[in-house]
C-alpha cells in the first residue's frame, strides 16, 4: 500500500505486526503505555473501542504532526464477561472450560488518529467463534503448551487451538488480532479525503 504519510502501529502485539506486514503495509511500531482497565458497566464493544482510541491518542501525542496512528485492542466476550489474558494456568483452564462447546465474540476496537490528536476513524469489528466441546485432557494439554498465556481469551486461533474451532462467522484476522480488510478500507477512505 503506497502512502505519503507513514503509518504508526500503537501496539507491541507481534500478531498485529505480522498481519500488517503480511498484507503489505509499511509501518513503524510505537507501543502505547495505556493501562488496560475496564470501567464498571462498560460493554465489551465500548471497552475495546475506548482502549483503541486511548492507545492511538497516546502515541499520536508523541508522534510527528500529520502521522497516521493505528490503535487497536481485542477482547474476547461471552455472556457479558470479558476474558482477558489469563493470569496463570488455572485461569487459562477456566477460560477454556467457559469457551468449550459454546460460541463467543471476538471484538477488536480500531482507531485511526492523525497526530497530534485528530480522530479520523473510530469503530470496532466483531467475529463469532464456536469452540467444540473440550475434554479435561485437551484443556490440560493446551494449557501445558504455554500458548494461552499472552492471548485474550486464553487461545490462539492461528496456533494449536485451531483444532478446537469448527466455525467462525466474520473476519478470521479479527480473531488473530486485527481485522486487516476493515483497516485497509478505513485507510483507503482516509487517504481519499
Amino acid at each position: 500500500m503506497r502512502r505519503v504519510v507513514r503509518l504508526i502501529l500503537a501496539s507491541n502485539s507481534p500478531r498485529r505486526r505480522e498481519l500488517l506486514k503480511n498484507a503489505g503495509f509499511e509501518f513503524d511500531v510505537h507501543p502505547s503505555g495505556i493501562e488496560e482497565v475496564r470501567f464498571l458497566g462498560e460493554s465489551p464493544e465500548d471497552f475495546a473501542r475506548r482502549l483503541a482510541r486511548d492507545k492511538a491518542l497516546d502515541v499520536a501525542s508523541r508522534s510527528a504532526a500529520g502521522s497516521i496512528v493505528l490503535g487497536a485492542d481485542t477482547v474476547v466476550a461471552i455472556n457479558g464477561e470479558i476474558l482477558e489474558k489469563p493470569s496463570d494456568a488455572a485461569d487459562a483452564a477456566r477460560m477454556l472450560r467457559t469457551l468449550s462447546g459454546r460460541t463467543h465474540r471476538v471484538i477488536t476496537g480500531i482507531c485511526l488518529v492523525r497526530a497530534p490528536g485528530s480522530i479520523l476513524a473510530w469503530t470496532y469489528e466483531t467475529t463469532s467463534v464456536t469452540f467444540k466441546e473440550l475434554s479435561d485432557e485437551e484443556i490440560e494439554d493446551y494449557v501445558r503448551s504455554g500458548e494461552p498465556f499472552d492471548k485474550a481469551g486464553g487461545y490462539a486461533i492461528q496456533g494449536l487451538a485451531s483444532k478446537f474451532v469448527p466455525r467462525i462467522e466474520g473476519c478470521y484476522f479479527n480473531v488473530v488480532g486485527l481485522p486487516v480488510p476493515r483497516v485497509y478500507e478505513i485507510l483507503k477512505s482516509v487517504e481519499e479525503n
